[in-house]
């Protein structure tokens, strides 16, 4: 009698449930891979424009500023496009799968090139290069920081960026964190197929 309220308790009925497994498949599986190929292709292509543009604007704001700090700022930004961009190319842009490969192959594909896209994001600060990101950036507003400082209004003028930096920081972690936690969970889904339970 002692047990019947927990026979009741809906936790208890929802934890006790059997499991089915994971079920994937063969065609789903290999139109995942080659959806995921295509992605990342085109977030590698968009970072690398990105990165080419931000050196360019960054290349011409060095060369228009008359402050030394500022220019050596600017500089490192568009260095740290470069960067970006380059990283972006060696963890992101996708190896090359076959048109007719065989499930294995495929799902091999698929299950390392998530593991990298893992890989990138769980290093995402030292692989961007996020820290000379933010040093450049540091450069290039300090005279005009230096100067808000003789002038508070000027200061308070500049207090919405910094409120957008802290929100894009707070956003970007706790982006990284739930992108880290799906890309495990389907790695873990294809180890469970590669191993069989899935078919």
């Amino acid at each position: 009698m002692a047990n019947e309220p927990a026979m009741h308790d809906p936790r208890t009925i929802w934890q006790n449930q059997p499991k089915e497994p994971f079920k994937m498949p063969v065609d789903e599986m290999r139109r995942r891979a080659r959806r995921f190929q295509m992605k990342a292709r085109f977030l590698v292509i968009y970072s690398i424009a990105v990165g080419l543009g931000m050196c360019v604007y960054f290349a011409w704001n060095s060369v228009k500023s008359n402050e030394l700090l500022s220019r050596l700022g600017f500089g490192v930004l568009g260095v740290w496009g470069i960067y970006a961009a380059y990283q972006a190319y060696k963890w992101i842009w996708p190896s090359n799968l076959p048109p007719d490969a065989p499930v294995t192959t495929s799902l091999e594909f698929y299950r390392s090139e998530l593991e990298r896209r893992r890989d990138y994001r769980l290093h995402v600060w030292r692989r961007l290069g996020l820290t000379f990101c933010f040093l450049g950036l540091a450069l290039a507003l300090a005279p005009a920081f230096i100067v808000a400082l003789d002038n508070p209004r000027i200061l308070r003028n500049g207090a919405p960026f910094f409120v957008l930096l802290t929100l894009w920081f707070v956003v970007f972690f706790f982006g990284k964190k739930r992108s880290q936690n799906k890309l495990q969970r389907e790695i873990d889904e294809l180890r469970t197929f590669e191993r069989g339970d899935g078919c």
